[in-house]
């Protein structure tokens, strides 16, 4: 699942990136990439362990 949330981040910004090089780019193309990337984003890191857990139990 995570290799689909990278080629969907991957692609997303890839289309947002061509859209802004037209002359007459359209706003909700760009819009619609960027709130993808945040959203594959999002979903990648929720997968990721936090760095300062010890920390927070030390200071219980």
């Amino acid at each position: 699942m995570k290799t689909v949330y990278i080629i969907l981040i991957f692609g997303m910004i890839a289309l947002a990136f061509n859209e802004q090089t037209k002359t007459h780019p359209n706003i909700w193309i760009q819009v619609a990439g960027v709130l993808a990337f945040f959203y594959g984003m999002m979903k990648i890191m929720s997968k990721t362990p936090r760095n300062n857990k010890d920390k927070e139990e030390n200071d219980v």
